[in-house]
């Protein structure tokens, strides 16, 4: 009898075969939000460790919606709003050293920056802190620098890219190499580079301080929007697009050499724009298509075929864009390496999903989660200016890095508004404070009681400091606060009257807080029921 031929199987070893998806439970979940219906080809949604901002469906003019991080579950339905804007807003970008500001650009042909104060919006917000023109049609998108402070880019729908510094509100160069609408602008590391892709099917790559296109060449050849991001420090770049016939493409290209892809292939046949969102510290790339239900990632590498399919999660409900959360914002304990907040489309809800790494041990895990770009910039804005770039600044996850950001206090007029480098000329003084959104180095060991009472007892403090009558408020009940006597209501001023209306306001929130807190109380609960 003949031996029957064995056969070898060459399988890749890599640490990130088995990522998988993890959704968010319900009560975890943003509800209720008029997410924007609008076509454009932005993400709509933009995250960092205190705040997730989403674009808002309006009647007229554009808005958005900042929230913090920890406020989850059903949204008031005059929650506040960032509604400064004349047109519709297309894009929103937090600012990576300053958790409270965000950039917003619109169709009313402008860019402005806005202060979000830590504890969210009391009320509508339309007062900008920069307003930058210089655009003579509508702007799509924002991309800031990765290592330099205070340095903002602009690409609009007149085929221009502007570098603001925005710590004076100064133009650094316009860039008009684009004889087309810009479709996606991407970073390298160092931000020395600048890569684009545009509605002329060409991939450009430009020295941001100048202007000069340093390589073209010819990109995907469908007519739908491409998108390109850098791959790290591995000299390349990723893109995707659609080929002639409306199929789904993503390449690799050597950025020295842009005549032809060095891979390239098909994904499938659907309509969607694919959005590339790439992760440096895992060189793991993740791919939704615009209304799709799922996200396929791939892993790259520095030799051929340089990219390796891994997984795809999974979902019957289609997406709207992605928010990305970063790195110190995560829980390494859960050896989560990525989250991303989804915006539904049918339904008013952004779902949180972490991508996790599974690992039996509880342990910090560092070959997974090596030091990452921190809060500080590496750079000022006039150093990079002036032709200098550094790599950026890199933080420690073991122990949560810097538990800090840059904090803006209140300004005076006249003054400079956001350099954080020249303390005498400044209208903001970035200041070193515990970052109270999020918690960047370990799970809270805080029970749900403790959260609760301190929730009273913060709420307490803050009727003292009104002067309003307070009772003991430990059993969970709302303090008395002042009534309005509905009979003689024309006769009550309006300050009165509105000093009131915010006082319902703040108690419907308490309300529904510790609604919150009491379903996850008992979810807890049934939790341990189910293990014993």
């Amino acid at each position: 009898m003949s031996a029957i031929p064995t056969m070898a199987f060459n399988l890749r070893s890599s640490k990130f075969r088995h990522v998988y998806g993890v959704p968010a439970k319900k009560n975890q979940c943003y509800e209720c939000i008029n997410i924007t219906k609008n076509a454009h080809d932005s993400n709509f949604c933009t995250v960092n460790p205190k705040f997730v901002a989403v674009v808002t469906e309006c009647a007229g003019g554009g808005s958005f919606l900042v929230l913090p991080i920890e406020k989850t579950g059903r949204q008031e339905i005059n929650v506040p709003k960032v509604t400064g804007h004349k047109g519709v807003v297309l894009d929103v970008k937090w600012n990576p050293f300053n958790d409270n500001i965000i950039a917003s650009c619109s169709e009313d042909c402008t860019v402005k920056l806005w202060f979000i104060p830590d504890g969210g919006l009391r009320s509508n917000l339309n007062d900008w802190i920069m307003d930058l023109h210089g655009h003579e049609r509508r702007v799509a998108s924002l991309e800031w620098h990765p290592t330099a402070e205070n340095i903002l880019l602009s690409a609009g729908f007149d085929y221009k890219i502007i570098v603001w510094n925005v710590g004076k509100g100064e133009v650094v160069n316009e860039i008009e190499c684009h004889t087309d609408t810009i479709y996606s602008m991407s970073f390298n590391r160092t931000g020395s580079l600048l890569a684009t892709t545009c509605k002329d099917k060409k991939i450009r790559i430009i020295e941001p301080r100048t202007g000069e296109v340093c390589k073209e060449g010819l990109g995907h050849q469908g007519s739908k929007s491409t998108k390109v991001v850098f791959m790290g420090d591995h000299g390349k770049l990723l893109t995707t697009g659609f080929s002639r016939m409306s199929e789904r493409q993503l390449a690799i290209w050597d950025q020295n050499d842009l005549s032809k892809p060095l891979k390239l292939d098909i994904i499938d046949s659907s309509s969607g724009i694919l959005i590339p969102h790439y992760d440096y510290d895992t060189n793991i790339v993740y791919i939704a298509g615009k209304g799709d239900g799922n996200i396929r990632y791939y892993e790259l590498v520095n030799s051929a075929p340089y990219i390796h399919y891994l997984s795809e999660y999974k979902s019957s409900a289609p997406q709207r864009g992605l928010g990305t959360m970063p790195k110190r914002g995560l829980d390494v304990m859960r050896c989560e390496v990525t989250r991303f907040y989804k915006l539904h489309i049918v339904k008013g809800i952004v779902e949180p999903i972490a991508m996790v790494v599974p690992r039996k041990s509880e342990q910090f895990q560092s070959d997974i989660f090596p030091d990452t770009a921190g809060t500080l910039p590496a750079i000022s804005a006039d150093e990079w200016a002036q032709g200098i770039d550094k790599a950026p600044n890199l933080m420690s996850l073991k122990v949560g890095g810097q538990k800090k950001t840059h904090k803006p206090q209140v300004y005076r007029p006249g003054e400079n508004p956001l350099d954080s480098r020249n303390l005498s000329n400044m209208k903001f003084k970035f200041v070193q404070e515990e970052t109270k959104g999020a918690d960047y180095s370990e799970k809270s060991s805080a029970s749900s009681t403790n959260v609760v009472r301190k929730n009273l007892e913060n709420r307490k403090r803050m009727e003292e400091s009104r002067g309003g009558e307070t009772e003991d408020i430990s059993d969970g009940r709302l303090p008395k606060r002042k009534t309005v006597d509905m009979d003689n209501i024309a006769d009550i001023p309006e300050s009165e009257l509105r000093k009131a209306y915010f006082e319902q306001l703040e108690e419907i929130r308490f309300l529904m807080d510790q609604v919150s807190l009491k379903d996850r109380r008992i979810q807890q609960l049934e939790d341990e029921l189910k293990t014993r």
